[in-house]
């Protein structure tokens, strides 16, 4: 197991580690004092691609706690990261996608589109006003040969009355319509966590991955070479654990917990 004194930087979920819902998870400005305090720099992680960073930094801003945009990564600008290195500037690329996977191929210097002519790319994040139009351009471009994107692979989300579709139901429709697999960016894939170490400057080995899911944020980051810890304050639970392959090399029942951790003197 690694040692936690070790720990230089960290990859931070969000939903179900630092807050839940509309509310703020016990101890969460102790814990970014703690992180300034030491001078431990970080990158607030999601996959969630339908908001700009922008949202996330109001967000905690209203809980309390002040961060750059530098510090926040949403799967949407580490999509655009990824495909900055795989297509030229200027290039057509469909999104199936809200305002925040938009503007993060706009500010990538993307031409966003909606047709399937000379697209370069075809890039899907969840969408609540995708259309068929859409999605049949979507399949014909990705058919003539487009690069084939998805942003997470979450295949639903809760509701407050049920699961309903995420970007991985959309993306799922895509691939039975045109036989090709995405390109998966966000957790559990390592792509979110690398483009956040790229941002950081840190060693994987020295960074930790924080999350309160096994088979998202643990997955994702043992993928991408961290140590990983898990927080059970959202969707695992220990008994969880019992049954799961995935193992983090810290469980904490809380961020109260990481934060007594992060504060032992070394």
């Amino acid at each position: 197991m690694p040692d936690f004194d070790s720990i230089r930087a960290l990859i931070i979920d969000g939903d179900g580690v630092l807050w839940r819902g509309g509310a703020p998870l016990p101890g969460l400005c102790d814990f970014f004092l703690t992180l300034r305090r030491r001078v431990l720099p970080f990158v607030v992680a999601t996959n969630n691609a339908t908001a700009p960073p922008q949202a996330v930094q109001t967000k905690l801003s209203q809980f309390g706690v002040e961060v750059s945009l530098a510090e926040i990564l949403t799967s949407a600008e580490a999509t655009a990261a990824l495909l900055r290195q795989r297509l030229s500037a200027g290039a057509r690329v469909l999104a199936v996608g809200e305002q925040g996977l938009r503007m993060a191929l706009e500010q990538a210097g993307f031409e966003v589109v909606d047709k399937a002519d000379q697209t370069r790319a075809v890039v899907v994040a969840l969408d609540r006003g995708v259309t068929y139009e859409l999605l049949a351009e979507a399949s014909l471009a990705i058919g003539a040969g487009a690069l084939f994107v998805g942003t997470n692979p979450d295949v639903n989300f809760p509701s407050e009355r049920g699961l309903v579709p995420g970007s991985g139901a959309i993306l799922a429709a895509l691939q039975v319509t045109t036989g090709r697999a995405p390109l998966i960016v966000g957790k559990p894939e390592p792509h979110l966590f690398l483009e956040a170490l790229r941002r950081l400057g840190t060693p994987a080995e020295v960074t930790l991955g924080l999350g309160d899911r096994l088979e998202t944020d643990i997955v994702g980051g043992n993928r991408a070479g961290l140590p990983t810890a898990l927080v059970l304050t959202g969707v695992s639970r220990r008994e969880d654990l019992d049954a799961s392959p995935v193992r983090p090399d810290w469980v904490f029942q809380d961020l109260r917990a990481v934060t007594q951790a992060l504060s032992r003197d070394p």
